[in-house]
């Protein structure tokens, strides 16, 4: 078999950064060759594989049991984040981990410090995956993708493996919120499946944030600076106005566990107009409900104040928490528990601060969970990931697999 690490270190140097102000599928032709190589490697595995027009790639293996047992799927996604770069991605190796910190050596005098990152503590004498500095790792969600084909290529190997059927599914353009937008439940033909794309070893993940983005354009009025007294409208100074109606205490930055949060994510203004961005998140319904109405009423009070038209609210829901798609089959969550521990693992049951592509599975009719893939500090130059957790997850997925087939 082809070494895990090879594998992952095989699909990290692949650029697949997704472009959200992109509106084709995918969003970036450069997934395409991270996807087509997928469909590739599955077909020599002798493994049933197709890429479509929109970016997806569906493997089947079918079931060699003498009994129906139910089809489970696994998922990962290709692309990487539009927050930082993932073109020459130099990943560094750092065995047998001492504790200490990890210089990252594309950037003089940047590292990875455990003061900083405590986590780091937690696999002393592991292998880490680190980036260079210069990029992220990609692990979010390369690791997931190792992880699902590493069993994949096991199963072919072990045909003696009892397994029911199996699905494989890898997507383009989550992390721009599109991962699944198209994606055919029906033809993939699962009837439970998991994300592989949770973060630290252990993590197991059902519930997640309802999610909705906010886009709010200011117009102003310009006038010259010396004859403006009673007639200058700032429409910068309108926007941190409306920005200051919303709560403090529930920006990204206060905020843990099962709290919400309004997150300005981008500005651009002048005094004649401006346009403030923002998602917004709560893992309670109602209280989703509630922040998108508190931005439709700060866009009320700008305009009583200035005048209508001053703001303009677009507020549009993004997902939802699939707690209420799965809890029902809340047997897919207790497999996952056992198969974890199986793996001699403690598992983690925690909310995901955040959304998956099983998010939206779930709501299409496809009880989807997460599962951990491994990784630490996505998004960013501090990416990283344990060996170890990546070995470990793959070999959860076989345990799962195990399970379903009454193993």
């Amino acid at each position: 078999m082809e070494k895990i690490l090879d594998r992952f270190l095989r699909y990290v140097s692949v650029d697949t950064q997704s472009d959200e102000n992109s509106e084709s599928q995918p969003s970036t032709e450069k997934q395409l060759t991270l996807l087509q190589m997928l469909r590739d490697e599955l077909l020599a595995l002798g493994v049933e594989a197709t890429l479509d027009e929109y970016g997806y790639v569906m493997g089947s293996i079918p079931s060699n049991l003498d009994r129906e047992v139910p089809a489970v799927g696994f998922i990962a996604h290709v692309d990487t984040a539009p927050d930082a770069s993932g073109k020459d991605v130099k990943p560094q190796i750092i065995e047998n981990y001492d504790g200490g910190p990890v210089d990252l050596k594309g950037v003089p005098g940047l590292a990875l410090k455990p003061e900083e990152f405590p986590e780091m503590l937690h696999y002393i004498g592991q292998t880490l995956i680190t980036t260079d500095g210069t990029t992220l790792l990609g692990a979010d969600d390369k690791a997931g993708v190792a992880e699902i084909m590493d069993a994949v290529q096991y199963l072919v190997e072990h045909p003696e493996f009892p397994h029911g059927p199996i699905r494989i599914g890898f997507t383009p353009d989550e992390e721009i919120g599109r991962g699944v937008v198209k994606f055919d439940v029906k033809r993939f033909g699962a009837d439970y499946a998991y994300t592989m794309d949770g973060g630290e070893i252990g993590e197991l993940e059902f519930e997640n944030f309802n999610a909705a983005s906010a886009k709010i354009r200011i117009q102003g009025r310009n006038v010259h600076p010396g004859y403006a007294k009673g007639k200058m409208k700032n429409a910068i100074l309108i926007g941190q106005e409306l920005n200051g109606l919303l709560p403090v205490e529930q920006r990204p930055e206060f905020t843990e566990g099962y709290e919400g949060f309004f997150h300005l994510i981008h500005f651009n203004g002048t005094v004649e107009e401006a346009e403030f961005s923002y998602i917004i998140r709560d893992h309670d319904r109602a209280k989703f409900e509630r922040k998108k109405q508190i931005i439709r009423e700060a866009a009320a009070f700008i305009n009583g104040k200035y005048g209508e038209g001053t703001a303009k609210a677009e507020v549009r829901d993004q997902y939802y928490n699939m707690r209420e798609q799965v809890e029902p089959h809340y047997h897919i969550i207790e497999k996952a528990v056992k198969a974890i521990e199986m793996a001699g693992i403690q598992p983690k049951i925690q909310p995901i601060r955040g959304g998956t592509d099983g998010a939206n599975l779930s709501f299409k009719g496809l009880p989807c969970p997460n599962i951990f893939a491994g990784g630490l500090n996505f998004h960013g130059k501090m990416e990283f990931v344990p060996l170890e957790s990546i070995e470990k997850a793959s070999e959860v997925i076989l345990n799962l697999i195990r399970l379903f087939a009454g193993q």
